[in-house]
């Protein structure tokens, strides 16, 4: 057991802010592909985002520990020096308040068992910041179970969501919940350096009986569109031509399909999301030329076929190498390109075929070699180029059409067809 004298908190998290402008005027515009659930990031962020956590171990007898984890995320739109919280595009949140004991079970050696809020076993690609199996929230579960080969893991998670944006309850804390069951096999070897992780996800709205009366009244069809499932496979390998790749195939349905055309493992809050989704991925980091040139790389396609036709199809590809003239200092280059080919019924943005291309050059300082090497100052610019309008006019509203309204600041005419930006940020993390 730990003294008090003897607890060492552990400060972690990831920040990242910065100054930029658009070329005619303007604060720092950001090119995403409207429809597109992701956009490449380097020189293309137009926010000061931080999450801060702290944590210890509160507990060790022999090899049973007790731990605490805390995380705040807040975001700006990166204005003014004092950006008050009143202001819709600030906010602060809570992301992470859990506890986890390891080796609590004497049948289960090694195994964690947690309960709290927490990011849970996140799966990204770096360079467009996309979650593609996400089950994180409020929870309870056990993980890294040894079975052998490789380790399972259970959890049972929960996000709370709207009426479904039809404005049908009467009191605003009346929400639907939506439980998520998420088990996993991973650590399964397959080949040298290579292993297997193996998911499945269930996510359903856990309706209570008046919600069901409220929406029987209003001849609203729960049936299918409340809940789906969702199963991955994925591939790591290590080794890499001196880095990693990873390589994943996922299929969904139904309600685990979010409305911004993603779908990560976890319920929406949507009752009448009905269809499928297909995703296939890879992405990760290799050495080009040892210490001296590597390259992150990104490559997906994603097919979302929903019944009332607002589904899509996204391919996105990109790369980044980036070349170190020193310890310190480096040149990196991003290449990204995003294409959406939506449905008939897509809203919200062009719904003819529409794709945006940006490039980036960085001049960067970095503590050390790698891609992923933090904390990190850099100066850019940027080219992005799209076809078609790059927003329209709906009711005295500036709309997607090319591209995404909500991704920053809109310092582009509404039909150029291309953009320039340049600027500096910083980028950094540290601890878990």
């Amino acid at each position: 057991m730990l003294a008090h004298a003897d607890i060492d908190p552990e400060f972690f998290g990831y920040a990242r802010s910065g100054i930029g402008s658009t070329s005619g005027g303007g604060s720092q515009t950001c090119f995403k592909a409207a429809g597109a659930p992701a956009k490449y990031r380097l020189g293309n962020e137009c926010e000061t985002y931080a999450e801060i956590g702290l944590g210890a171990q509160l507990y060790q007898q022999q090899d049973t520990t007790f731990d605490f984890a805390s995380r705040v995320a807040y975001v700006t739109a990166q204005d003014n020096d004092d950006e008050s919280l009143k202001d819709d595009d600030n906010n602060i949140s809570l992301r992470e308040m859990y506890v986890s004991g390891t080796n609590v079970f004497g049948g289960l050696p090694g195994a964690t068992l947690w309960a709290g809020k927490r990011f849970y076993k996140r799966h990204d690609i770096h360079m467009n910041d996309f979650y593609y199996w996400d089950v994180s929230g409020p929870g309870v579960g056990i993980s890294d179970i040894d079975v052998g080969t490789g380790a399972l893991s259970f959890s049972w998670t929960r996000s709370e969501g709207d009426d479904d944006g039809d404005g049908l309850f009467p009191d605003a804390g009346q929400q639907i919940s939506d439980d998520t069951l998420d088990v996993r096999w991973g650590g399964i070897p397959v080949n040298p350096g290579g292993s297997l992780e193996v998911g499945l996800d269930y996510g359903r709205s856990s309706l209570s009986d008046w919600q069901k009366d409220y929406y029987d009244e209003y001849g609203v069809d729960y049936d299918e569109g409340d809940k789906g499932w969702m199963g991955t496979l994925e591939h790591t390998q290590s080794d890499w031509f001196g880095g990693s790749n990873k390589f994943a195939v996922q299929y969904a349905t139904d309600g685990i399909i979010t409305r911004d055309g993603n779908a990560v493992g976890r319920g929406t809050g949507s009752l009448r999301q009905e269809g499928s989704m297909w995703r296939v991925l890879d992405h990760g980091q290799v050495w080009l030329v040892p210490d001296q040139l590597d390259m992150l790389y990104a490559l997906v396609y994603e097919d979302k076929d929903m019944d009332d036709n607002t589904g899509r199809q996204w391919f996105s590809a990109g790369v980044r190498p980036v070349y170190y003239w020193s310890d310190i200092m480096s040149t990196a280059v991003e290449l990204g390109y995003d294409h959406i080919s939506p449905q008939s019924g897509g809203v919200g943005y062009n719904d003819s075929d529409h794709h945006v291309t940006k490039l980036t050059i960085a001049q960067q300082w970095s503590a050390g070699r790698g891609a992923m090497i933090r904390p990190t100052i850099r100066l850019f610019a940027t080219y992005a180029q799209w076809n078609g309008d790059a927003y329209v006019e709906q009711n005295d509203v500036r709309s997607s059409n090319s591209l995404d309204t909500g991704a920053g600041p809109n310092n582009v005419d509404f039909d150029d067809t291309d953009g320039l930006t340049f600027g500096a940020q910083m980028e950094v993390w540290w601890g878990s």
